[in-house]
């Protein structure tokens, strides 16, 4: 096994049981439009421009019924799968971490919650993608251990305490919507 800067890796197999504990969904922010209701004939809306977030974002946007895809696309849409779009909206892909700076520019931005929270847009949400939806389901936060301690007495106890009713009512108390948890 190679070294890097005279360390040797570790490696691990990792039990690959899914225990979810939260979940940052995309949300849909107001720019120089301030209702999703009033969307109008050739709106702008910037999105991230990442595989994996405009695929979400494009999600989001048919989720409110602003565009529709391509329902072989999924989690690989691009502006390319939109086969309707009613309200002739300008997609603009932009990198992630730059879109709150520039809602002043556009309708609407489509932005990470931690991008939302260090930039401070928070009171500009309008919609987010749901604890239940696709990007959910794939992106959720996991805990991840080594195969074989799973059922650890300490492991357990960590797993019941984030999976708590305290910490889900941490989490939706501290961080207003921009961070769900997602387990029963």
């Amino acid at each position: 096994m190679h070294t890097i800067h005279g360390i040797r890796p570790v490696q691990y197999s990792l039990d690959p049981t899914q225990r979810t504990v939260h979940f940052e969904p995309l949300g849909i922010y107001a720019g120089t439009a301030t209702s999703l209701e009033s969307i109008e004939d050739g709106a702008s809306i910037a999105i991230p421009n990442d595989s994996t977030n405009r695929a979400r974002a494009l999600l989001l946007l048919e989720s409110l019924e602003f565009i529709t895809l391509d329902p072989d696309a999924g989690l690989s849409a691009t502006v390319l799968d939109i086969t309707s779009n009613p309200y002739h909206i300008d997609i603009v892909e932009l990198e992630a971490a730059g879109i709150p700076a520039r809602l002043a520019d556009v309708d609407f931005g489509v932005i990470n919650g931690n991008y939302a929270l260090s930039a401070d847009v928070v009171d500009k949400l309008l919609s987010s993608e749901s604890s239940d939806s696709v990007g959910a389901l794939l992106y959720a936060n996991i805990i991840a251990v080594r195969e074989g301690t799973e059922d650890s007495p300490a492991i357990v106890a960590l797993l019941e305490v984030l999976q708590s009713d305290a910490v889900s009512a941490f989490i939706l108390e501290q961080y207003n919507g921009l961070v769900l948890p997602v387990f029963e």
